[in-house]
């Protein structure tokens, strides 16, 4: 009996100080400002694709990078409250756009339109651009929206540094967690 009640103080102590350390960490990264612009290593890498894709004879366009948590929730209600098709289940804050961390890409064809076409061979190398600049983005550190499993987002290239959703809206950073 007294073994029993030893271990139950020691698991309640436990998790007495689990909770203080979550609320000090809260603490430390809560008054931290959101994002106003990409993060410096997106906004390099994102460059970088742009001229390894150009080396391959690929044009690729940047449609979109940091976003506001108002333009978020703008593309939020997409489908829901506004006209237009469902292109997101992010609502504000809860995109790595709106952290500065990810890019939309698209690709310009020869005749200059922009273009989404995953088939799309515009160099004539018997592949496709669009996998093409996919694997030059994963070389440059870069995860694709196309590997996602619940919502396939194929546009969408992102550079989290192993932060989720829930440290970033907690106000923790990539510097952080990375040498800068």
């Amino acid at each position: 009996m007294k073994i029993r009640a030893i271990l139950s103080i020691i698991i309640i102590l436990t998790v007495i100080l689990f909770v203080i350390y979550q609320y000090m960490l809260y603490q430390k990264y809560a008054s931290r400002p959101m994002p106003t612009a990409l993060h410096s290593k997106v906004e390099e890498a994102s460059q970088q694709l742009i001229t390894k894709a150009e080396e391959t004879g690929i044009t690729v366009v940047i449609t979109d990078g940091f976003r506001s948590v108002d333009e978020q929730n703008s593309i939020y209600a997409q489908g829901r409250q506004t006209e237009g098709n469902i292109v997101t289940y992010a609502r504000g804050g809860e995109s790595y756009h709106n952290y500065g961390l990810a890019i939309d890409f698209a690709l310009q064809n020869k005749q200059g339109g922009i273009i989404w076409d995953l088939q799309y061979d515009g160099n004539e190398n018997g592949n496709s651009d669009w996998m093409e600049v996919v694997k030059i983005a994963k070389s440059l550190g870069f995860k694709w929206g196309g590997d996602f499993t619940r919502f396939k987002d194929y546009p969408h290239l992102q550079m989290d540094f192993g932060l989720s959703i829930h440290e970033l809206k907690r106000g923790k950073r990539p510097r952080d967690v990375i040498d800068l």
